[in-house]
């Protein structure tokens, strides 16, 4: 069973037997893998605090016979504590590690998947103003990154401006004259600040905040339930995420 080492950012673990753990982890060079991290919740563990959602690591795995690869070396690049120790980073950074699960494939290489969420993760580390900006402008990045970016400045059918109408199912915004039975209003405040967390920089993207709170609840709406639709499963953490924005 040969040795393999990888790096990567743990998403999630689950206990496993009285011992073990199962540890999904992100990786650069083989994907989403799920490993077993044996004896890892006994006190006497090598590992440690080391297999943890959130941190950077890198691991020496061997390949199983079965669906899951064994953990034998673990080392840390980045604990990322700062977003582990406030409910506010936590969430946003929640959901980056919830969005990248239900994205990735297993053992299905995806670098530009694994450096988003890093990116992501380092954003988080800068304590931004406003880290739930932060998150929506990561989930915007990652829906283009799989092929579903809203349409956001112009109807998704016929490219008219000031579109007024959104349909997660049409690709976003669209105009009366394109939008079918389930459309629902869209103001041009909303999805103009949708578009400006696409177009930014995760490193910036948790300064800018809506004027006011009614354009922050709109495009928030906007968003998940666009996301949600293209994910096909519903997102946990962004219940969360809402209660702990500013």
């Amino acid at each position: 069973m040969p040795l393999y080492k990888e790096q990567g950012v743990v998403l999630r673990t689950a206990k496993l037997g009285e011992a073990d753990k199962i540890v999904t982890v992100m990786t650069q060079g083989a994907g989403k893998i799920r490993a077993v991290a044996k004896g890892i919740r006994k006190t006497t563990s090598r590992f440690g605090g080391r297999l943890e959602p959130f941190i950077h690591v890198n691991l020496v795995c061997y390949r199983g016979r079965g669906a899951l690869d064994t953990i034998t070396q673990v080392d840390i690049i980045a604990a990322h504590r700062a977003v582990r120790d406030d409910l506010g980073l936590f969430a946003s950074g929640e959901s980056m590690l919830e969005a990248v699960d239900k994205v990735a494939e297993e053992h299905e290489r995806n670098t530009r998947l694994a450096l988003l969420l890093l990116s992501g993760l380092r954003a988080l580390e800068e304590r931004p103003s406003d880290p739930s900006s932060t998150a929506d402008s990561f989930l915007l990045k990652l829906l283009s990154l799989s092929g579903f970016h809203p349409n956001l400045t112009a109807c998704a059918i016929c490219g008219k401006s000031n579109p007024g109408l959104f349909d997660a199912g049409q690709g976003g915004a669209v105009c009366a004259d394109c939008a079918e039975p389930g459309a629902g209003p869209a103001s041009s405040d909303a999805l103009g600040f949708l578009s400006q967390l696409s177009l930014c920089d995760l490193s910036g993207a948790g300064g800018i905040s809506a004027t006011n709170q009614r354009i922050r609840k709109e495009s928030r709406s906007l968003l998940y339930g666009f996301a949600e639709y293209h994910l096909e499963r519903r997102m946990k953490s962004l219940p969360m995420l809402v209660r702990t924005a500013p």
